[in-house]
C-alpha cells in the first residue's frame, strides 16, 4: 500500500515543485512589461516637450526676422520721407522713433521697458522647459519674438545702449504707430489671455474652476 501510494503520488511532487518557481518567474517577467510601458511614456513626452519647444522658438524666430527686416527697409527707404498711403487715410507707413513702450506709451520709462522686456525673454525660456501644449508654444513664441525685436531696438539703435528708441511705423488713422513686434506681442497676450480662459495650461493639461 505504501508502495501504491508512493508510486501514485511521485506525479504531484514535480507539479508542487515546479509550480513555486513559476509564479516568481511570471511575476519577473511581467516586471519588465511595466517599466517598459512608463519608460515608453516618458520617452513618447520627451519628444512632444522638444517638438512644442521647436514651435516656440521657430515662432519666435519668425516674428523676429519679420520685425528686423521691415525696420531695416523702413529705416532704410521710408524714414525721412513722406508717409505711404495704404490704404487712403485709414492706414499709412510712416517712420517714427518712439522711446516709450508698445503703441508710444510711456516714453520717461525706456530703460524699465527695456528691463521688463529682458524679465520676459528670461522667464519665457524657463517656462520652455515645462512646455507641452502647443497653442502654448505659438502664444509664448509671438511674445518671445516681439519682445526680442523691441530689444533690439532698445540695445543698438540712438541715442544709446538700453536707451534706443524703437522704430515704429505702422500708423492707422486715429490709432498709435506700431510695429511687427508690437502686433507679436498684442497677438501673443491676447492667446495667452484665450487659452486661460478655457484653462489649458502651459503643460497641457486642462483645469476648471
Amino acid at each position: 500500500m505504501a508502495e501504491a501510494e508512493r508510486i501514485i503520488g511521485t506525479p504531484d511532487i514535480p507539479e508542487a515543485a515546479g509550480a513555486e518557481p513559476e509564479q516568481p518567474a511570471r511575476q519577473a517577467a511581467s516586471a519588465p512589461e511595466d517599466g517598459t510601458e512608463a519608460a515608453a511614456g516618458d520617452a513618447a513626452a520627451r519628444p512632444r516637450g522638444k517638438r512644442r519647444i521647436a514651435v516656440l522658438f521657430g515662432v519666435a524666430a519668425l516674428a523676429y526676422a519679420l520685425d528686423l527686416i521691415s525696420k531695416m527697409v523702413v529705416v532704410a527707404k521710408l524714414e525721412h520721407h513722406e508717409p505711404i498711403e495704404i490704404v487712403g487715410d485709414w492706414l499709412k507707413f510712416e517712420a517714427i522713433r518712439n522711446a516709450g513702450a508698445a503703441f508710444g506709451f510711456g516714453e520717461a520709462f525706456t530703460i524699465i521697458f527695456t528691463v521688463i522686456a529682458a524679465i520676459v525673454i528670461v522667464v519665457i525660456a524657463r517656462l520652455a522647459r515645462k512646455l507641452y501644449s502647443l497653442p502654448w508654444a505659438i502664444a509664448l513664441g509671438l511674445l518671445l519674438g516681439g519682445a526680442l525685436g523691441n530689444l533690439t531696438d532698445r540695445i543698438f539703435r540712438s541715442p544709446g545702449v538700453f536707451e534706443g528708441a524703437v522704430v515704429d511705423f505702422i500708423a492707422p488713422k486715429g490709432f498709435a504707430v506700431f510695429n511687427l513686434a508690437d502686433s507679436a506681442i498684442v497677438c501673443g497676450g491676447i492667446l495667452i489671455v484665450l487659452l486661460s480662459f478655457r484653462g489649458l495650461d502651459p503643460d497641457g493639461t486642462v483645469h476648471k474652476d
